[in-house]
């Protein structure tokens, strides 16, 4: 039995609140879809996986997925109901006989969940995960308590959701013909062309993440665990500096700041960058930058520096090991570093796979002292603590 995966992830998931659709907020260093997209590669019961994103979504989707070996996305309806029909498609052409239709903002799935779906799937027509409900429900229109409802046969439903792939799809294609909205799940959609939907025991920690405080707990849960798996605490540090030549600004962190020189440089001469980069490959003791690229070689003449700092970062994945903070020092009589701060780190936070809590980026001057208070060139100074196993 050949078992396709959908992803639903093409909602804007700003009721969570912060600058970027919960789907890609970061917790545990990495964006919530791509702990859900992990789960789902790593089972070897699964054979395709399809996500579904929002209209615009596509740069966010390339950069959070990594090298996860996933189908390249479609993209979803105004609905979620309209987003799973699409998905579920895209999936007829992958040769598969069923289909698990899952949130993408509930990271926690496990492997024993994903294979009970599958597993119930061989002897039923659906299959959904769910949890009895345990506190006392009442029914209470306006706030005014009219009854209480027996909770015996009440359930709280999960994803993911397991169907016969032609199945579901005819159902949700006649629900469009039908104009029948506002199916909140797969199993509605279902359960209203007959299709019998049966229950299984989910599981609690396969939460979906809805709030601000669900993703700030789920980074502290993340964040906890990798921690006690990786006890070799290890601090590197770095120092880079540029002399300035005639030009029109400057790169810091990745972030252009417009300024009357450039740095002067092989590669874009990116000194807060460099220095990072060979702070990490100091606690990892891996040389430094112009061991694994010398300015001798004319293929890094102006090349962005965030490859030197993604080498560096990918060292460290090999081991198994993880960013647990980065503290970067400017030291520059100008350009002025402050209101840049924001950007760097944002941009920062995904190459490292750290919240931005764990940047530091800081600017200060020589009081015009010695050559760069005379405004030959800056220097930076940063230190890595990382974690190993």
């Amino acid at each position: 039995m050949s078992v396709a995966v959908v992803i639903v992830a093409g909602g804007a998931g700003f009721r969570a609140g912060g600058e970027l659709p919960k789907q890609y907020q970061l917790i545990g260093g990495r964006p919530v879809i791509w702990w859900t997209l992990k789960a789902f590669a790593e089972h070897p019961g699964v054979s395709h996986i399809q996500t579904v994103i929002g209209a615009g979504h596509e740069k966010l989707f390339a950069a959070a997925i990594g090298d996860l070996r996933v189908a390249p996305p479609v993209t979803g309806g105004a609905t979620r109901q309209d987003s799973c029909r699409i998905g579920v498609a895209a999936c007829s052409s992958a040769g598969a006989q069923r289909v698990l239709i899952h949130d993408a903002a509930r990271p926690f799935v496990s492997a024993d969940l994903i294979s009970h779906v599958i597993a119930e799937l061989e002897r039923s027509e659906s299959v959904i995960p769910g949890l009895p409900i345990a506190d006392t429900i009442k029914h209470a229109p306006g706030g005014l308590v009219e009854r209480t409802v027996d909770r015996q046969s009440l359930w709280s439903v999960q994803t993911p959701q397991g169907f016969d792939l032609n199945a579901i799809l005819a159902a949700h294609t006649k629900a469009h013909e039908q104009n029948l909205q506002g199916l909140t799940d797969d199993a509605a959609v279902a359960e209203k062309f007959g299709i019998k939907v049966r229950v299984i025991a989910g599981r609690a920690e396969n939460q979906k993440l809805t709030t601000m405080e669900d993703i700030h707990e789920a980074d502290r849960i993340l964040t906890a665990k990798a921690n006690s798996e990786r006890l070799d605490v290890r601090v590197g540090q770095g120092i880079d500096f540029h002399e300035f030549e005639a030009g029109d600004g400057v790169v810091l962190c990745g972030v252009r700041i417009p300024h009357d020189k450039k740095l002067k440089g092989h590669s874009d001469a990116d000194a807060a960058m460099h220095a990072l980069t060979d702070a990490i490959l100091g606690a990892l003791g891996e040389g430094d930058i112009g061991t694994h690229f010398p300015p001798s070689d004319p293929q890094w003449k102006g090349a962005s520096s965030s490859i030197f700092l993604k080498k560096a970062v990918d060292l460290l994945s090999l081991r198994n090991g993880l960013i647990a903070n980065v503290d970067i020092t400017i030291l520059a009589e100008a350009p002025r570093v402050g209101p840049h701060i924001e950007a760097m780190k944002a941009l920062l936070s995904p190459l490292l796979h750290v919240s931005k809590d764990r940047i530091a980026i800081k600017a200060t001057t020589t009081e015009q002292l010695g050559a760069i208070g005379r405004r030959e060139g800056l220097a930076a100074f940063a230190t890595a603590t990382v974690r190993l196993p």
